[in-house]
């Protein structure tokens, strides 16, 4: 499995939501609601469905990264220089994790529990997306000062499988890059100047 600097790794996973909070304000706020909330085709989602699904994601996460990460803080464990990826962390992480050219590596059906509504309320939608973006950036920066592999988080899946913190950043950002796309592309379907060839790139900070 793959060993990270923990410091360069908590760096890139804060550029990475920085980025995801850039497209958000500059490509997909700026747009009027009835564009994000058309979906492109019958049982695809729209673009607020897509942030809709991620702000449940969060809603389940972040709760138990803060929690992980004041344990780290209060028992006073030290950061490592090194962080290793474990198996299935990196494996649920490659799942989601998009391709440079922004292709899916699979295609998968969401949890019952993790769909979105069909009309959610936009304004709210994404008033809730951009705060959770703002506490992800704040525990990636606690995080920096404790053992990323030391604590386990139960996945949403089942509270006994379980990943380090470590990858539960790796995996949800991952995750939110791989909505994050699909909310761009539904918007290309309807005018909203979503989802081009550069659009993985924007995710990823190498626009030039």
């Amino acid at each position: 499995m793959p060993t990270f600097n923990a410091a360069n790794l908590l760096q890139d996973l804060s550029n990475d939501v920085n980025n995801l909070l850039h497209v958000m304000r500059t490509r997909i706020e700026q747009q009027p609601h009835a564009v994000l909330l058309q979906q492109p085709a019958p049982g695809s989602w729209s673009v607020i469905q897509c942030l809709d699904h991620l702000n449940s994601y969060g809603h389940y996460y972040l709760p138990q990264l803060h929690k992980a990460i004041s344990k780290g803080e209060q028992q006073r464990i030290p950061a490592k220089p090194l962080f290793k990826s474990g198996w299935l962390g990196n494996y649920f992480t490659n799942l989601m994790q998009p391709k440079p050219d922004g292709a899916l590596r699979s295609r998968m059906q969401a949890p019952q529990g993790y769909r979105p509504v069909q009309q959610p309320d936009a304004a709210l939608v994404i008033k809730e997306f951009i705060s959770q973006q703002e506490q992800m950036l704040e525990l990636l920066r606690r995080a920096e000062t404790t053992d990323i592999g030391h604590f386990r988080i139960p996945t949403s899946l089942t509270r006994f499988i379980k990943m380090s913190a470590g990858d539960t950043f790796r995996f949800l950002i991952a995750h939110q890059q791989r909505h994050m796309l699909q909310a761009l592309r539904a918007m290309l379907a309807y005018g909203g100047g979503g989802f081009t060839a550069v659009s993985m790139q924007y995710l990823t900070g190498n626009v030039g």
